[in-house]
């Protein structure tokens, strides 16, 4: 199979590819989620060097779609400030992230995961206009390194008041708009990507069915049972990161 990149052997692959079916299908259920589980996938098997901008290829793909459908519910003015510290953030995470070792990505992709997970996402108060620049900096930083920033932009955006819709939409737009943003970065800095893109195509079409399927898919199973699994192995994923920054190796390996 020459179209996989160098490491990636086909089963492999064909589990990211199912991954982005079933990642995507719970974020158009949820929201969110989807970006922070496909991450930890991705941090198993992807090189740390370009484990985010494949992460960001693949969800720039996975919000495009949800954006398209859902772009008439969505509050522009609200994307517009935001872009504003979007651009900012994204060209000053860039320029940080080709100073910054892999051990260090790791670490803050294990750290960062285990927030998402465990830490009640704050209410932001106050960022309807001039905040929601900051917010839109702060979290475009953070995306150049550790990708999944869906639920630090659902914080922001639960105090403004928006109705569901307008909530799922307008988070729609803004993480399709940032991981675009990303995805140019990268290649400004020369994160080599050329390789990797026939996978990322075929992750992108699994997420996009995922998308319009999920909700009917998820619907079977127990919520419950799954957001506990969920947070299972998202510990685990982000628990042996640290494990490898730390330097430690599992008994018998």
């Amino acid at each position: 199979m020459t179209f996989l990149p160098p490491g990636i052997d086909g089963l492999t692959a064909t589990i990211l590819i199912a991954l982005s079916f079933f990642t995507s299908a719970l974020t158009a259920a949820f929201g969110i989620g989807g970006g922070v589980a496909m991450l930890g996938a991705l941090a198993g098997t992807v090189p740390p060097a370009v484990i985010i901008a494949v992460h960001g290829v693949v969800q720039l793909g996975s919000n495009l779609g949800r954006a398209v459908i859902q772009k008439d519910h969505a509050n522009w003015p609200l994307f517009w400030r935001f872009m504003i510290g979007a651009v900012i953030g994204v060209a000053l995470g860039a320029a940080l992230f080709t100073s910054l070792p892999d051990k260090v990505l790791l670490g803050v992709l294990g750290i960062f995961i285990l927030i998402m997970v465990w830490v009640p996402k704050p209410k932001i108060p106050g960022l309807e206009k001039t905040g929601i620049v900051i917010g839109g900096g702060i979290s475009s930083v953070l995306t150049m390194f550790v990708g999944a920033t869906g639920p630090f932009i659902q914080a922001i955006l639960m105090p403004l008041g928006l109705d569901r819709k307008q909530q799922i939409a307008t988070h729609a737009v803004m993480m399709t708009a940032q991981h675009a943003l990303k995805v140019v970065a990268f290649g400004f800095i020369g994160v080599a990507l050329i390789v990797w893109l026939p996978l990322i195509a075929a992750m992108v079409v699994s997420g996009f069915v995922g998308t319009v399927m999920g909700t009917k898919l998820l619907e079977k199973m127990p919520e419950r049972f799954f957001q506990i699994m969920l947070k299972v192995l998202l510990t685990l994923v982000a628990l042996d990161l640290l494990r490898r920054v730390a330097g430690f190796s599992l008994p018998g390996f």
